[in-house]
């Protein structure tokens, strides 16, 4: 670890040292080293909340920004996630183990892992305080903490996992339930769930549902499935676009959706869900299940609720634009913890890391971020789901802030087709390992008007 260049204790440093006699530059270096070290700790130009997809891809090109030496992320966690994959790991196409790998692995060579939780951030100091009670101080801060899961909000889970039956692909503990659930399947009700909160791929809670059908057909087990999505939204997807075609998938597969229902308790020992019925609350239905998957129910990490980077509800409040703090104008956010109206997914976070770092890159210098006038430096909401509706068909999805597909191809892509499936299972993976986390991956704007030009 390098020294920071404004650590008092490194200052009185003269530039001459280096032209030292060689034996007494190699114990000069060494004593700048050892001090670095303990300085270093406390102090970094950037500092990043989290090492998940936003904090690792912000970290490697403020890296290229500001230099390795002054630039650190913090992360508890051992093992980094491609958490998109888990929809056909779920569906028995890939193996959990393809889809992680050591954190260490893709940190950024010579930034600094703080191997830790931040338990608080005072941006009126400019410092966050981690699970030791040590506290960092920044220059600049990126909040990247992503969203939390709260299978605790529904009575009989986290536990009832340990029964049969149940399964879940936003977790990596149980996502392999999800597949032996699947497999194990014989006849009866299989029940697919989306809560009523917020959650990180909104299409993720469907996908599986697509995926277990076409097994169980594969199988010869379709005639014996009573397949439900009990879903708390009012809508099947919140695109029309591509609601439309969802809807005649799920007419042709005869799959029952049951609208304004959230699941709140899971009977795991009698395969009993119990669901409010959101348009009569206090009202419950209890349905028996043969096969249940369940999409947990989200909201920010505790450490932002109630913090004075964040709005009421806990999301880190960011101009939508342009990413950058409403309040405090060397705090930035990116992710699933923000409260950017848009989908929370790997590919809004591409897209909205491009911004950020023009963001950044201006307000280093002085200048105010561009918004108005220039939509090549500020976010539109872009963000993206590849709708996985069988075991080689995917309808991707591709849309804005408000809602209009914002789409890559000149093709109809609400349309299911075997090329995007390959695309999801096999292209992204491979950008995501190998572009989007090393900082040079911005989604797919650059593309889509090569491809649009191409046109004309």
């Amino acid at each position: 670890m390098s020294a920071v260049g404004i650590v008092s204790s490194c200052s009185c440093l003269h530039p001459s040292v280096w032209l030292l006699k060689p034996g007494i530059q190699k114990a000069s270096s060494f004593g700048l080293h050892m001090a670095a070290r303990c300085a270093a700790k406390d102090y970094y130009e950037v500092l990043v909340l989290g090492g998940g997809a936003g904090g690792i891809t912000m970290s490697a090109r403020m890296k290229r920004k500001v230099g390795a030496e002054n630039v650190a992320v913090v992360e508890p966690s051992k093992t980094h996630y491609y958490q998109p994959l888990w929809t056909l790991v779920g569906g028995g196409a890939k193996q959990l183990a393809t889809s992680a790998r050591p954190t260490g692995s893709v940190m950024p060579a010579g930034v600094e892992w703080i191997k830790s939780r931040v338990t608080a951030l005072d941006p009126d100091k400019n410092c966050v305080y981690v699970e030791n009670g040590s506290k960092i101080s920044y220059k600049y801060l990126i909040i990247a903490l992503g969203i939390s899961l709260h299978y605790e909000k529904i009575k009989g889970l986290p536990e009832g996992f340990h029964h049969p039956k149940i399964g879940s692909n936003y977790s990596a503990h149980t996502v392999e339930k999800t597949w032996k659930a699947v497999q194990d399947f014989k006849e009866g009700n299989a029940i697919f769930t989306f809560p009523n909160t917020p959650v990180k791929c909104a299409g993720a809670p469907q996908k599986i549902m697509y995926l277990s059908e076409a097994y169980w057909r594969k199988t010869g087990r379709r005639s014996k499935a009573n397949i439900m999505f009990n879903t708390s939204l009012g809508v099947i997807f919140g695109v029309k676009k591509y609601a439309d075609a969802l809807l005649e998938i799920i007419k042709e597969r005869d799959i029952t959706v049951n609208y304004k229902r959230n699941l709140i308790e899971v009977r795991a020992d009698k395969q009993e869900a119990v669901f409010e019925n959101l348009d009569k609350p206090g009202v419950t239905e209890v349905h028996q299940y043969e096969m249940l998957h369940v999409t947990p129910p989200m909201g920010p990490p505790d450490v932002l609720v109630n913090s004075c980077v964040s709005d009421e509800i806990g999301w880190v409040d960011v101009d939508k634009e342009t990413l950058q703090h409403k309040k405090y104008p060397n705090v930035f956010g990116i992710g699933d913890c923000t409260n950017l109206p848009t989908s929370k997914t790997a590919a809004a976070v591409a897209a909205q890391s491009g911004v950020l770092d023009r963001t950044i890159s201006l307000v280093m210098k002085n200048q105010l971020p561009t918004k108005k006038g220039c939509s090549s430096l500020q976010y539109d909401g872009y963000t993206s789901c590849p709708l996985v509706t069988g075991y080689n068909k995917v309808i991707l999805a591709e849309f804005d802030y408000n809602a209009q597909p914002l789409e890559t191809f000149p093709l109809d892509q609400s349309k299911e087709r075997v090329t995007m499936y390959h695309m999801k299972a096999d292209m992204m993976p491979f950008l995501y390992w190998n572009a989007l986390l090393k900082g040079y991956w911005g989604g797919p704007a650059p593309l889509r008007k090569l491809m649009h030009l191409g046109l004309k």
